[in-house]
């Protein structure tokens, strides 16, 4: 059996305004927990309960998305800012 190559070269990654993206998923996912809560009766009498917490599970790792891509913005800009330094000496 041969080996797979790939025929072509992968594709740069898309950069894009990522820290709000993930910034508005996350207050969507905490919206939509919020906007349950009056409802936690009905989810429960239905077994539903997960619906509320898979939305509160969603705004928490949300926030440790927002805690990582701004680590990861800030990184690029330090590597640019090491890299055009370099480019200037």
């Amino acid at each position: 059996m041969a080996k797979w190559t790939a025929k072509h070269e992968a594709p740069e990654p898309l950069e894009g305004p990522v820290v709000a993206t993930v910034t508005g998923g996350t207050i969507l996912w905490f919206a939509l927990f919020v906007l349950q809560l009056p409802f936690y009766g009905w989810f429960a009498d239905r077994g539903l309960l997960w619906w509320v917490w898979c939305c509160a599970a969603g705004g928490v790792l949300g926030l440790i998305g927002i805690r990582y891509v701004r680590g990861r913005e800030a990184a690029l800009k330090r590597h640019a800012a090491e890299r055009a330094a370099q480019d200037g000496a």
